[in-house]
């Protein structure tokens, strides 16, 4: 029996598949950098080994696994080269891997983890369902019917696969290091729509996903327009969010979700729409949408003494203003203070003026340094060319955290794809000091 070795297990969907094998009863190990990351944690509740960078590591007969972080000239890869062992990237094992199943794939340029995590919690109530997200959860069933995962459009990455199904969220321009501008975008998600298999689910109010190319049937999901499916009648109160749904004109039935923004809407209406398509029963729907706790890292709240602390991955303009709007619309009448870390150099720089005006929504900004990527020189820009163009914003530091208790009944939104915890935990720490 083979052992499935990956060469960067700690990356969030290395880290999710690995556990997805081991579920399987399949021998699994993998090796990484000493740094701790929040992906490890399930990893080691589940006894799978997690070894430093070894040129030792590699032996014959192993299945290799490599996060595309890491290229040739990592001393594993060239071991496997010189042994002669064949290294299957993380993109093209995950292709072949989901053939066996019914495979859902969700993209877009937002709201890919909530609506992979939510998708899995539904639809596994109905059937067994194995499922990969990109916050590093994974669980694998044996005898899955459906594999529920996470296509990332980085690089073009999610073109390796062939889902039978795909949810498509939105498309905007992001991964400036990568893509030209949205036109290439799109032209990545119109490729990436020709290997779906049967049928497209897409969210219509977005201007970019109408205008989709695809060889199979696309269902149209929305607010705004006549679609396919659509929400209407949103309420908000201390419970989370009430909705009316009509499939094709029909009242299909009232759904209740525990979060709260439009966004959260939208992504709902796509997990009922590709599960109405697959006959879940409505009553399953309404109880696990209802119940659902969310993923990691997506509006992940905690209350310290009569302030709330908020951890979310929100590095987009566009997630900033989504992430704004839940906070303000469950607290209404609260001060939403925003701890913002801005991510890469290159993000930072091709969205400078629109960082700043999403930013500008909460009521008192906080910067933290940018936190560059390994692949990139930070040229010119720092932090303070964000910091001048929003009005009372302050740059802060670990060891400055403590004057954020200032904001008494505050909701505090610590937001970055980055290193942004550790600013939340400074400041926990200040608390408790």
């Amino acid at each position: 029996m083979t052992t499935y070795h990956f060469i960067g297990i700690k990356g969030s969907g290395m880290s999710a598949l690995a556990q997805i094998l081991h579920d399987m009863k399949c021998n699994v190990q993998g090796s990484d950098v000493e740094k701790r990351f929040f992906t490890q944690k399930p990893l080691e509740t589940k006894g799978i080994p997690i070894l430093p960078f070894q040129k030792e590591n590699i032996k014959k007969g192993q299945t290799l696994i490599a996060s595309p972080a890491y290229g040739e000239d990592n001393q594993e890869i060239k071991e496997a080269k010189e042994l002669d062992i064949p290294v299957h990237r993380y993109p093209t094992f995950l292709g072949e891997f989901l053939e066996q199943f019914t495979s859902i794939a969700v993209t877009g340029s937002h709201g890919k983890t909530s609506t992979t995590g939510l998708l899995a919690h539904v639809i596994g109530e109905y059937k067994p369902t194995s499922f990969l997200i990109g916050d590093g959860s994974g669980k694998g069933e044996e005898d899955s019917n459906f594999f529920v995962f996470e296509a990332c459009e980085y690089r073009r990455h999610f073109l390796q696969y062939k889902p039978d199904y795909a949810i498509m969220t939105n498309i905007d321009f992001d991964h400036p290091d990568y893509f030209k501008d949205v036109d290439d975008v799109v032209s990545a998600f119109d490729e990436m729509a020709k290997n779906v298999k049967k049928g497209i689910v897409a969210c219509g109010d977005d201007e970019y996903l109408q205008t989709l190319n695809a060889p199979v049937p696309i269902m149209y999901y929305g607010i705004d327009g006549k679609y396919d499916f659509n929400a209407d009648n949103i309420q908000t109160d201390e419970q989370g969010t009430t909705f009316d749904v009509k499939i094709r004109g029909d009242r299909y039935g009232t759904f209740i979700i525990p979060s709260y923004g439009r966004h959260n809407v939208l992504n709902a209406l796509g997990v009922i729409a590709i599960c109405h398509y697959e006959e879940v029963p409505a009553s399953v729907m309404k109880e696990q949408l209802a119940s659902f706790p969310g993923v990691k890292r997506r509006f992940t709240e905690k209350e310290v003494d009569n302030q709330v602390l908020i951890d979310d991955y929100a590095h987009h303009p566009t997630e900033i203003r989504a992430t704004l709007e839940s906070a303000q619309q469950k607290y209404p009448g609260r001060d939403v203070i925003a701890v913002f870390q801005p991510h890469t150099f290159s993000r930072t720089k091709a969205f400078l003026e629109d960082f700043a005006d999403s930013l500008r929504a909460a009521d008192r900004v906080y910067l933290c340094d940018i936190f560059g990527s390994a692949r990139e020189e930070d040229g010119a820009l720092s932090i303070e060319d964000l910091q001048e163009r929003i009005p009372d914003s302050k740059i802060i530091t670990e060891e400055e955290v403590d004057q954020l208790k200032s904001h008494e009944e505050g909701i505090l939104l610590f937001m970055g794809a980055g290193d942004i915890q550790k600013f939340q935990q400074a400041y926990e720490n200040s608390l408790n000091g």
